[in-house]
This record gives structure tokens, sequence and C-alpha cells, in this order.
């Protein structure tokens, strides 16, 4: 599989790339990958990375769940019961930023999201680049086309990536084609896992969130600011995702139990994730972070 390197960090322009951990697909093809820290804003890249021309085998597995709408395992239904239960909390957490009337999911998946929004009323539109994904999605009655570029010619109160902006190569690109599909007086939610959490200092390279090589970058709140600020876009508030570290836990669990999901590596998980979200308290370095932002 054909590898490329990263010369430049697009947070802060930086060269300054130092080691920083080495961690294993854990989901796909059992190989091990490089995560190399920018020594000036802190932004982490998988170095080096698949091509983005081969980068879709990497998603090709039945474990891969978020884009699928079937659960086989126990982790897969923890993963579907998290991702329904979270739903009304994300579309609370946007209703209460402004009367908003129009939003774009990108990297909507299986589409869950944006049919929560639009049976509440919203004009709803979302990107998938993964047409298995997509294919699910449609079935639900909502607007996906596989990028932005394909979108209508509109703009948007509401722009929504929900654990999307690691998985996305060209970072300041894809910053800037947002910011002109959101108007003037909107907002954009960004999810990310926070490689600074106790439940990543915990559990180091078997740390779930990293999730080399699908996810390429990884964030700190400084880097997250740096490449924020860089594209001209201002973080107005930073929202925990608190249930995150349960989940993220259980499956760094699961790995470290060569792939077994029993009654211990549960209570271990679940013990780890709730001490996560109590450590993280004092400097709100929760597992994941949502950045509300505007430009």
């Amino acid at each position: 599989m054909t590898l490329e390197t990263l010369a430049v960090c697009p947070a802060c322009g930086s060269q300054n790339f130092l080691d920083f951990i080495q961690c294993k697909d854990y989901t796909v093809s059992h190989e091990s990958f490089h995560v190399k820290r920018c020594g000036t804003c802190g932004l982490c890249a998988t170095c080096p990375r698949p091509t983005t021309e081969n980068a879709a085998a990497y998603y090709e597995s039945t474990d891969y769940i978020s884009h699928s709408s079937g659960a086989k395992s126990l982790m897969d239904r923890v993963y579907v019961l998290a991702r329904h239960f979270t739903l009304a909390w994300k579309y609370s957490l946007v209703k209460s930023t402004a009367n908003h009337r129009s939003l774009l999911d990108v990297g909507c998946g299986t589409g869950d999201f944006l049919a929560f929004a639009k049976a509440k009323g919203l004009t709803t539109f979302g990107t998938e680049p993964s047409a298995k994904a997509r294919a699910v999605a449609q079935k639900k009655d909502v607007n996906v086309v596989n990028s932005i570029a394909s979108l209508p010619t509109q703009t948007f109160d509401v722009i929504t990536l929900w654990h999307v902006l690691e998985h996305i190569y060209d970072l300041p690109g894809t910053l800037d084609k947002l910011k002109e599909r959101l108007n003037e007086h909107g907002t954009i939610f960004i999810a990310v896992p926070n490689y600074e959490s106790p439940d990543a200092m915990h559990y180091k390279n078997t740390w779930a969130a990293y999730d080399v090589p699908r996810h390429v970058w990884h964030f700190s709140k400084n880097g997250m600011h740096s490449l924020l600020g860089n594209a001209s876009l201002s973080v107005k508030k930073i929202v925990p995702m608190k249930l995150d570290a349960y989940y993220v836990s259980l499956l760094s669990e699961k790995y470290k139990a060569d792939g077994k999901f029993t009654p211990a590596v549960a209570i271990r998980g679940l013990y780890n994730g709730w001490k996560s979200n109590l450590l993280a308290k004092r400097e709100k370095n929760y597992s994941s972070l949502i950045y509300v932002v505007t430009k």
C-alpha cells in the first residue's frame, strides 16, 4: 500500500514534526502507523498515511459501524444505542445557538442526524463520500450527495461535522469551502477526539480514538485553536461529549483484550470512562470536544 508523508503543518505552517506515538489499526488492516506531533501548535498527524486514492480500503470492514445501520456485535449495539441517545442532545445543542432553519451535515454517514433534524422541520442536506453509507442514508428520505462541491448553490445556517474533521485530508481547503457555505451569522459545530484527555493518556497507543489510519489528524485544544484561527474562524465555546469517554474506553479495553469483550472488559471500560470525565473537569480536556465556531 502506497503511503505519503506530511511536510508542513496545516494549522500553523511549521515543518517541526516530532515523533509522538505508534498505533495499530485494530479495525481493518492490523498494520501499525506512526503519529507525529507539530512541535509548534500540537496538531498531530498520522504520518506516513495512505494516499487519498487508497484510503477507502481502510474503511471496508463490517467492523466499521459508522458506515452501517446494522449492529452485529455487542460493541456495535453499544455504539448504535449511544448514537440514538445523542441525536436529540446534538439537535438541542444546535437549536440553542439561534433559530436555525437550514442545516448541512458534512460526513453524515447513514443519515441519522439529518433525518432527526428534518423531522424537526429543518431544511437539511448532507455529504457522505462512502457510497455504502450514502445509500443507507438516502433510504431515510434525506438529501445526501458525495461532496460539498456536489451540493446545490446555497448557504446554510448550521454546518455540522460530527467526528469527521479527523478524516479529512485537506483541512485548510475544506474549512474554506465550509466558510463559503455558511450564512453570515451561521454556526459550525465540529466534534473531534481530544488526545490530551485522561482516557487518551491512560490507554496510550491502544486508545481507540486514534483509529489509524482512518483518522489522519489528531487534535488538542491548542491545535484546534491554531487550525481554526488560521482559517479566520472564531471559537465561541467548547462543549464536552462526555458519553464518548465511556464508548472509547470500552473499545480500548476490547483492543487490550485481543478483541474479546467480556464482563471484566466492560467493567474496566465503564470505570475508566467515568474516571476520565471526573479528571477532565479541571482543564475541560474531555475525551471528545465540540467546537462551536463562527466566521
